[in-house]
């Protein structure tokens, strides 16, 4: 999605401008979660631009996009752009895990005393 989001509307409250566009972003990433995951592939990442203008428009994180259009409405700004693009990613293997090196071992029942030997 590339788009140009205009914060006034003829008629509508500026906050409920404001609710609209946040919620077409969020429309937006549902559907496209939404889509069948290339195979090799765990989950869609996205690369997200904002920006007053297409020009001056910065990568941001997908988590600080909603903070930014609020932002930018909040400030008095009367359009912003804004640009998500998806793409399949696939999540590192987590190292394997050494018991010893800054972890606590698991519990085990053997740990815990019996409740029915209480007294």
């Amino acid at each position: 999605m590339r788009k140009i989001f205009s914060f006034k509307a003829e008629g509508r409250h500026p906050d409920r401008v404001l609710d609209a566009v946040k919620h077409e972003i969020r429309k937006y990433l549902k559907r496209e979660r939404r889509r069948v995951l290339p195979e090799g592939t765990d989950f869609w990442d996205f690369d997200c631009r904002f920006g007053l203008e297409k020009d001056s428009a910065e990568v941001v994180l997908l988590s600080t996009l909603i903070a930014q259009v609020d932002a930018a409405a909040k400030g008095g700004a009367e359009h912003a752009y804004v640009e998500i693009l998806a793409r399949a990613a696939q999540r590192p293997p987590r190292p394997p895990r050494v018991e010893g090196e800054g972890a606590e071992p698991r519990a085990t029942d053997d740990d815990h005393p019996d409740e029915d030997a209480l007294p």
